[in-house]
């Protein structure tokens, strides 16, 4: 068995050697350029066009991360990048899950608390109790119902939150109230006082959080974008932000990253910034997950993780 390993800015050794141990028999190597050496298997971020062009025997390609548009507008932009009927696969917990919990709930718990505005108001030395948010009237609404949107809608859910979804698809969850399709969208986000972003980004998902969403929610909601930076309309969430629709937005993902110094984001007292930090790709993890899916193939059992192209997710 061969599997091409190629990562532009990351360290292949722990990889390499990571695969090669969990799978004795493979070999595991380096893709370089001019590397046309039969392979099976392709482990890959932001792939150069030339790597997997001509690779139509592949059994399989991997992903190193949960999204996978920057590959797929790779190959709309450089037909070919994906070879035609070669499956592709994302990583879909691999440890993000928990990572992702931990970030939304430190930020919902934020806003519930009002550690954000206690925060302003030390900065102007004012002592002021804040009225408290009551959780009959803090609803909680996560757009994305994945497996990362559904690890953070439980974990809310035993934080006693009202919780709701928003996905393509109807889905069932223990505690959590499920909206599908476009025509639920404005219900779904009608009593929000908090929306949490978790969509894949695709063309039908790209510029979701705009003003027309915003004004849907609760007076005063808050905002937490975790997909990419793409769903947001970034105008939109400062007008909603000033006109007070909005009470604040705590942001992880930017349409470009880093993000320019002059943007009006870093600035902005109601808009918190991390840099694309909320759930990292752990290798332990991620490996496992992908000798897992590697092996079921091999034995003739069906992978996780297939991404539907035409979907994007």
């Amino acid at each position: 068995m061969n599997i091409l390993f190629y990562h532009p800015t990351g360290n292949a050794t722990p990889w390499i050697d990571g695969i090669s141990q969990r799978l004795p028999t493979a070999n595991v190597r380096l893709w370089l350029r001019g590397d046309n050496q039969p392979a099976d298997y392709a482990l890959v971020w932001h792939p150069p066009h030339e790597m997997l062009a001509s690779r139509t025997t592949l059994k399989g390609i991997f992903v190193l991360g949960a999204g996978v548009d920057a590959i797929l507008t790779q190959e709309q932009r450089q037909p070919g990048t994906l070879p035609a009927g070669v499956p592709l696969f994302r990583l879909e917990d691999t440890g993000m899950a928990l990572q992702m919990q931990e970030y939304a709930l430190a930020s919902v718990l934020r806003y519930f608390r009002r550690m954000d505005e206690y925060q302003l108001l030390q900065q102007q030395k004012q002592w002021r109790p804040l009225p408290v948010h009551q959780r009959d009237d803090f609803t909680i609404g996560i757009l994305g119902a994945g497996v990362l949107g559904s690890a953070v809608a439980q974990q809310l859910v035993a934080m006693n939150f009202k919780v709701r979804c928003w996905s393509r698809s109807a889905k069932n969850l223990n505690g959590v109230d499920s909206f599908y399709g476009d025509e639920q969208l404005p219900t779904f986000a009608q009593g929000c006082k908090l929306l949490i972003n978790l969509l894949p980004n695709t063309p039908h998902t790209q510029g979701i959080l705009n003003s027309r969403l915003f004004a849907w929610l609760q007076p005063q909601a808050y905002l937490i974008n975790l997909g990419r930076g793409r769903h947001l309309v970034d105008g939109d969430l400062l007008s909603a932000l000033d006109s007070g629709q909005l009470a604040a937005a705590t942001l992880d993902v930017f349409v470009e990253e880093p993000m320019p110094r002059m943007h009006p984001f870093w600035s902005h007292p109601r808009v918190s910034i991390t840099p694309h930090i909320a759930a990292d790709t752990l290798p332990a993890e991620a490996m496992d997950s992908i000798v897992a899916n590697i092996q079921a193939i091999e034995a003739g059992r069906a992978p996780s993780g297939r991404v539907d192209r035409t979907r994007g997710y």
